[in-house]
């Protein structure tokens, strides 16, 4: 079937004709699309969408440089449809200003819309449906994944699949590649994970983390404090918490160490399975932490100045990744105090869903009493639990420093 690029004439070759082959080589049965136009907006159709366009290397490297950009800000190897049409070439959570598009000639919207023209030009209305549906495409949330990114050669074209949504280690894909005579020949594969890892695989896949901060955002918005992590503590409204007391030296000589503040540390993190299919792409794993920061009460009266608080951060763990020990130095507990005595601390690995809590009791000391204090830590009911569990003050003073296992991740902590 011949498909003319009547509008992009200046960047392609005189005439391009899409040609659908088999894995053998033989003709295959074109998708639908072909034939109507406008793909539907689908994982597939669009992946078949871009299985169609006259890639090089210019619009594989604009790919490149948004998933490096990504990837650079803790977030997936991932290049968003809304940054495609919007900011070529950046990434989820680069500033806008620092946009690379001036940099490519002929960006992949251009390709899309040029392909997406010829193929409504003998309909009425056609520039309306090919313009409501990029509008829509650009809204959808879906991106081009491009696992194992870094290890592109600079000249290998792609390979074009999509999740399956379903557990399947294996899906269709479409091998394309201009001839000299600009004819765009696309050939149907099998690809899986290996196929990824030896050669260029994008995955027309669902966003599932742009919505989130990742940490390397966090410590970039307050690079003042510096450590990681959402702290959100203080007194209840209307309220001043007492002042915090330090080390100090009694009358008699004696050094009062009851109120000595120290800061725990999430000093490193090691995935040792993937909790996703590779269609999928990274894990997005919640650390959530429970607690009363800095608590100085000395009588219960001063205990209820106090309320509990969430410290919560997104780790982006990418497939290469497994196995290997990735050092992080987020702050997990800010004003860790002798009379903190346990606290609440969960782990999950993202999957969407309903919002729900988990209600937990952190425990302090006052008088040498313990009280426990109600927390609710919020995550997504669909969300795989790695661990969650009250962790004890004792249980810091002997493991700090040590590897420390929790379900399928080892982590490290510091008492600093």
């Amino acid at each position: 079937m011949k498909t003319l690029f009547g509008r992009f004439l200046p960047l392609l070759a005189p005439l391009c004709v899409l040609m659908l082959m088999d894995s053998c080589g033989r003709p295959a049965p074109e998708p639908e699309y072909l034939s109507v136009g406008i793909p539907p907006l689908t994982l597939s159709g669009v992946a078949q969408l871009f299985s169609g366009l006259p890639l090089g290397p210019e619009q594989v490297r604009e790919v490149r440089d948004a998933v490096r950009s990504s990837s650079s800000c803790g977030y997936d190897e991932e290049y968003m449809m809304r940054d495609l049409f919007e900011a070529p070439g950046s990434g989820v959570g680069s500033a806008r200003e620092e946009t690379r598009a001036s940099s490519y000639v002929h960006p992949l919207r251009d390709l899309i819309r040029a392909h997406l023209a010829e193929r409504t030009l003998t309909r009425a209305g056609g520039d309306v449906d090919v313009e409501a549906f990029i509008a829509s495409l650009s809204a959808s949330g879906m991106q081009i994944y491009w696992p194992y990114s870094d290890a592109w050669d600079g000249e290998t074209m792609p390979l074009i699949t999509f999740d399956p949504e379903s557990e399947a280690a294996a899906n269709i894909g479409y091998e394309t590649w201009l001839e000299s005579d600009g004819t765009v020949r696309v050939r149907q594969v099998t690809v899986d994970e290996e196929v990824a890892r030896t050669r260029p695989v994008w995955v027309i896949n669902a966003n599932d983390d742009s919505a989130y901060t990742s940490l390397e955002q966090l410590r970039r918005q307050d690079p003042g404090w510096g450590q990681g992590g959402r702290i959100l503590v203080g007194a209840l409204p209307g309220q001043d918490l007492p002042a915090p007391r330090s080390r100090v030296e009694s009358p008699t000589g004696r050094e009062d160490v009851s109120q000595d503040f120290r800061t725990l540390v999430l000093k490193d993190f090691k995935m040792k399975q993937h909790y996703d299919s590779w269609f999928r792409g990274a894990s997005e794993f919640w650390v959530k932490c429970g607690s009363v920061q800095g608590f100085t009460a000395s009588t219960e009266a001063e205990m209820r100045l106090f309320q509990p608080s969430v410290t919560d951060f997104m780790i982006s763990v990418k497939r290469d990744q497994l196995g290997l020990t990735l050092p992080f130095d987020a702050v997990i507990i800010s004003d860790w105090t002798e009379q903190l005595d346990s606290f609440a601390f969960l782990i999950v690995e993202d999957d969407g869903g309903t919002r729900t809590s988990w209600k937990v009791d952190a425990t302090v000391k006052v008088q040498s009493k313990s009280y426990g204090i109600t927390i609710d830590i919020p995550y997504n009911e669909r969300d795989d639990i790695v661990w969650r569990g009250s962790l004890t003050s004792r249980y810091f003073e002997k493991y700090a420093g040590e590897v420390v296992h929790f379900g399928g991740v080892d982590v490290t902590f510091e008492l600093r």
